[in-house]
């Protein structure tokens, strides 16, 4: 996993509620989340199909592609998360080869998780 404590005392950090929606499925992109403490569940309809952890990842796939968000992310208890945009994320992937990676990582775990669910 990718070393993201460099967000810990991020500005761009907040805490959000139980129950904080970050987007819904459709939604425009403009951020992805890291993480700090707390849960946060990814849904598609209304099945929860990963939850982020602390030191975890989520909104990345609408970074990449620049298409509409695929699923729904909610806090299921109170989340405090760092927010990265587009200009923040392309300066860490230039500058960071561990965050690079650790995206990666998030994707095709994520892809697996698919694979898996329909077999």
């Amino acid at each position: 996993m990718a070393d993201l404590a460099m967000f810990a005392n991020s500005a761009d950090a907040r805490i959000y509620p139980a129950g904080h929606c970050f987007f819904q499925k459709g939604d425009v992109r403009d951020v992805m989340y890291v993480v700090l403490s707390g849960d946060v569940q990814i849904l598609i309809g209304d099945l929860v199909v990963d939850t982020v952890r602390p030191g975890g990842i989520f909104g990345e796939m609408a970074m990449i592609d620049h298409r509409e968000r695929s699923a729904a992310a909610r806090a299921a208890t109170q989340v405090e998360a760092a927010s990265i945009d587009q200009e923040q994320f392309l300066y860490l992937v230039r500058t960071h080869p561990s965050f690079s990676i650790e995206v990666m990582s998030v994707l095709a775990e994520r892809l697996r998780l698919l694979d898996e669910a329909l077999l």
